[in-house]
């Protein structure tokens, strides 16, 4: 195993564990073990969990931006990229049900223990909220809905799917999940821009 390839193996899978325990609830053994490699090797790469968070936060950022652009590549109208946006719901919908929103956990855990990083693990939702003000934008919702603004309509939506998330978590609920989704596709669909 290369040094590079075992350093990005730690940051995977301690971000897997920080998604699935929680970030407080993993330990360096438990990523060292996940990996099965030795403490020492481990504490080569990272000396610090603080480290590996912030890794964990670069590649959740960089993951996101290439997620972005993928949806952009596969959807030419802004419709059908908020849409495929939705649809990450339906998508994960397994570890949704199981362990919330990746995003959505870390931030409220870090916001919980008033942990410094808490503002980098937030710039994911930033990330999402600005692509999609520029899709409602890209739309023609600039003015929006009854004069709602395109970052407000982002917001919204970013609201509603966290919403799912954390109810779907809450209940263990795919058909409410799947039921939410379909009523998010119609409301994108009946705005005014995006109506015809």
């Amino acid at each position: 195993m290369t040094e590079l390839s075992t350093r990005a193996q730690i940051v995977e899978n301690a971000d897997a564990l920080f998604y699935e325990a929680g970030f407080e609830a993993t330990s360096f053994a438990d990523i060292a073990q996940a990996l099965g490699i030795s403490r020492g090797n481990f504490y080569y790469h990272f000396k610090t969990k603080d480290e590996i968070l912030d890794a964990v936060i670069r590649r959740r950022l960089a993951l996101t931006r290439s997620l972005l652009a993928d949806w952009e590549a596969e959807h030419q109208a802004p419709a059908e990229r908020i849409i495929a946006f939705i649809n990450i719901l339906i998508a994960n919908r397994a570890k949704i049900m199981a362990f919330g929103c990746p995003v959505g956990t870390l931030s409220t855990e870090l916001a919980k223990l008033d942990h410094a990083a808490q503002s980098r693990a937030a710039e994911i939702f930033g990330l999402f909220r600005d692509w999609l003000a520029g899709q409602f934008r890209l739309a023609g919702q600039e003015a929006g809905a009854k004069g709602v603004g395109a970052e407000a309509l982002a917001l919204h939506l970013l609201a509603r799917v966290q919403g799912v998330a954390v109810l779907a978590n809450a209940f263990r609920d795919e058909a409410f999940l799947c039921s939410e989704v379909a009523a998010l596709e119609r409301w994108v669909r009946a705005l005014p821009a995006l109506a015809h």
